[in-house]
């Protein structure tokens, strides 16, 4: 589909200044950003005047568990691992491949909703979440599996569909015995590729590895060659200096769930530890059950309001930053080359989001605004791969979202009344 998108406010995330103009879509990416082009005699299969709402890049959500969303509000005010032990893995265990699917579907419409264009997802029966993103349109990295299946996933599902990618990893090294995390990172050496886990999440996780091993997980996986060709971790709050060089060394991404971490009171990752040593930062909500909500823009405002109180500082973690941590920090760590931008060459993934609302006036510092005032009721519209999945409202994925919600409930009653 070719789309012409008029009178847009265009961003530039480099140095946070927007301009006015036209972007245009062929196929599955953006062809053309600039003045609007005198191409009457041009047909196009759609025409949108923008009406000067600004168009972004889609936000990039670099850790979730997206079929995690049937647990959403049903064992909140716990601490983490006995709301792990006791609510979470025994409801788990009783999901099957048919619940993933629609479980999948159900998260995406909350994702499109928030701008969101892609995830990075961790979860169980990887290929059946994956059938979903796809039948949707919407664009997935998927990580990790038992490490019985991990070969077998990355050398399948990486041919998929080019909206699908998967990268090595595993749930975490306080879950993982230390043979298993040998065969990930000898899986790592194999085939020269990343790998990515939960990663100091807590501090008696830290504490029980520093216990079992003398080391943090961080170094721990380092030392047994975990790391060699990159990759990353996902939440990353009770790192130290010598974890942080680790991640600079190896050119790997630290990923921040500031929603989830909050919640579960993990504590404030020192993210400082990495934008001082110029590792790539990006953003993730973690899954429904823990947030609870799948919301870029929670996530943005607590990343940086949380570090300018950690540190006592107003002017830590910029908005320029935290935007560009949810878009091509994202991208980058999912391994998404083409996307994070609103440029010629890129993926057409995007969302519009609306000017025409009092918390986006006045117009004093557009992008800031984004990260400051903004919420996913300024969301009109998002785009996947060139297709337009969501607008005012309405989702084009592929099933009527009734029947989602309708099914995503059966699921529940089954799962905690059966």
């Amino acid at each position: 589909m070719n789309i012409k998108l008029t009178n847009a406010l265009i961003p530039s995330l480099d140095n946070m200044t927007i301009s006015e103009g036209c972007v245009i879509v062929e196929g599955n990416s953006i062809v053309y950003v600039g003045d609007t082009p005198n191409d009457n005699d041009k047909v196009y299969d759609r025409v949108i005047d923008l009406k000067g709402n600004l168009i972004l890049p889609g936000f990039c959500n670099a850790h979730t568990h997206s079929a995690m969303a049937f647990l959403r509000s049903y064992a909140d005010d716990l601490p983490l691992h006995s709301w792990l032990k006791d609510d979470v893995f025994p409801n788990e265990d009783k999901l099957t491949p048919e619940d993933i699917y629609v479980l999948c579907k159900l998260a995406v419409a909350e994702y499109l909703t928030s701008g969101i264009t892609s995830c990075f997802d961790m979860y169980f029966f990887p290929d059946t979440a994956v059938k979903a993103f796809v039948d949707t349109g919407f664009r997935c990295t998927f990580c990790g599996a038992k490490l019985e299946n991990l070969e077998e996933y990355y050398t399948t599902l990486n041919n998929v569909s080019d909206l699908i990618t998967f990268k090595l990893g595993f749930h975490a090294e306080y879950t993982t015995p230390m043979e298993q995390m040998k065969e990930a990172a000898a899986l790592s050496q194999k085939y020269k590729a990343p790998v990515w886990c939960h990663n100091s999440e807590t501090k008696s996780e830290v504490e029980g590895c520093i216990e079992r091993y003398g080391m943090t997980p961080t170094k721990l996986m380092d030392s047994i060659g975990m790391f060699e060709y990159g990759g990353g971790g996902f939440h990353c709050v009770h790192v130290n200096d010598e974890d942080a060089d680790i991640f600079r060394r190896h050119n790997m991404t630290a990923v921040t769930c500031p929603c989830s971490n909050s919640k579960l009171a993990s504590g404030i990752a020192k993210l400082d530890k990495f934008t001082d040593r110029g590792v790539n930062l990006a953003i993730g909500t973690d899954g429904a059950a823990s947030n609870n909500a799948l919301d870029m823009f929670r996530e943005m405002y607590l990343m940086t309001v949380l570090q300018k109180l950690d540190k006592d500082d107003a002017a830590a973690m910029p908005a320029q930053t935290v935007l560009r941590a949810a878009c091509e920090g994202g991208a980058r760590a999912m391994g998404l080359d083409r996307c994070g931008r609103i440029e010629a060459g890129y993926l057409a993934d995007f969302t519009v989001i609306d000017m025409h609302s009092p918390n986006m006036r006045p117009r004093n510092n557009i992008l800031k605004n984004i990260v400051y005032s903004g919420s996913k009721s300024n969301v009109m519209l998002t785009a996947v791969n060139g297709k337009i999945l969501y607008k005012n409202g309405e989702f084009f994925i592929g099933e009527d979202i009734e029947d989602i919600y309708t099914k995503a409930e059966g699921i529940c009653k089954r799962i905690f009344e059966g």
